[in-house]
């Protein structure tokens, strides 16, 4: 199998020849730091069987390090240039209503993912990130604390809200669609380390229906969807899984979120992906000790299929670029199917992470 076909075999919860291997995000130091040129060279590489992109903005330099998207929103730059939501742009929830959202056609709007297209179409998997209404209804607003005001005070304008960003990003994402896009992912995080940010009941509410609704923009197309929230999302994860996600991403060990006991509960649903910690394991530890979690991950989950590996996040700057290489070597060692029987049972009654996350 080509890394393609690898991809959607797992995701569609089936055995491929080997255990898949994606990340979400590799950011640009640790491009840099394989003297490449480009991500897309990077997962050329390092042999990624997925690639993934989101869409394209136009940015406006307002001060420095300080940039403005076509939504309003000001971004800044990390010393690492990694752009975060600074401001937004509505002050008066009121405001909304006269919100104008950017053009989902544009020409250039879909320029990266097509560059992924003509080089890796039916090679590599090709993941395009999108979001559904959670993240940039806060970034509009300037704030979580803000958007559950608004979910509080005035749902109202949090239902216009919601309804104005999905139609943008309902449209991008059926254009990515057309242009070749094989999954179709949405980037929104529900939950921190402890908890989901909204309640089971305020899930429902505000996020659920758009959720499917973005689901089902891949469903009627014959694609497959991937959710990526970060954190700790027990309390919400049967109402997520419900909206008929395929893959549930990345299952973030550091935030108490066990992948064996999700794919136990859910496996017959959904395909589970990542749980390679990137807060510690791959940051601090040594390239032995990264070989072991991966080991014990694929003696865990791998078995029977439904399993694509990744890291609990992404590839940021801190990631020592000798531990993702180790991380995917092992992958590639100890990932080939049928995994082997000793492996399973000498590493999936281990618990790696249980020291580390006390």
């Amino acid at each position: 199998m080509n890394g393609y076909k690898r991809f959607i075999t797992a995701l569609k919860r089936e055995v491929p020849d080997k255990v898949p291997i994606w990340e979400l995000i590799v950011d640009k130091p640790i491009v840099d730091s394989f003297g490449l040129k480009s991500y897309a060279d990077l997962a050329e590489y390092i042999d990624l069987d997925g690639v993934t992109c989101g869409e394209n903005f136009n940015l406006e330099k307002i001060g420095p390090n300080t940039f403005k998207d076509e939504w309003g929103i000001v971004w800044k730059t990390s010393d690492v240039g990694i752009l975060y939501p600074y401001k937004g742009p509505v002050k008066d929830f009121k405001d909304v209503t006269k919100l104008d959202i950017p053009d989902p056609d544009a020409e250039y709007r879909l320029n990266t993912l097509n560059e992924l297209v003509d080089r890796f179409r039916y090679e590599k998997a090709i993941v395009f990130l999108g979001h559904d209404v959670f993240e940039f209804s806060h970034y509009i607003v300037g704030g979580m604390h803000n958007l559950f005001k608004m979910y509080y005070r005035y749902p109202r304008y949090a239902y216009i809200l919601a309804d104005k960003i999905f139609e943008y990003k309902s449209r991008v994402m059926e254009n990515a669609l057309k242009i070749g896009a094989d999954v179709l992912l949405s980037g929104d995080d529900y939950a921190d380390k402890k908890n989901s940010f909204l309640s089971p009941r305020m899930f429902k509410n505000f996020i659920y229906s758009y959720l499917k609704k973005t689901v089902d923009i891949a469903k009627k197309n014959n694609r497959l969807f991937i959710k990526h929230t970060d954190g700790r999302i027990w309390s919400i994860l049967d109402l997520i899984i419900d909206t008929g996600i395929d893959g549930l991403h990345p299952i973030e060990p550091a935030a108490g979120m066990d992948i064996a006991k999700v794919k136990r509960k859910y496996g017959g649903k959904i395909c589970v992906i990542g749980n390679i910690d990137c807060t510690i394991v791959l940051p601090l530890l040594s390239p032995k000790e990264v070989e072991e979690v991966v080991k014990e991950t694929i003696a865990k989950v791998a078995p029977n299929g439904g399993y694509i590996l990744s890291s609990s996040n992404s590839i940021h700057p801190g990631v020592k670029p000798e531990n993702f290489k180790k991380m995917v070597e092992a992958a590639r060692k100890y990932g080939v199917y049928p995994i082997e029987k000793k492996l399973i049972e000498k590493y999936s009654k281990r618990n790696f992470y249980e020291n580390i996350f006390k």
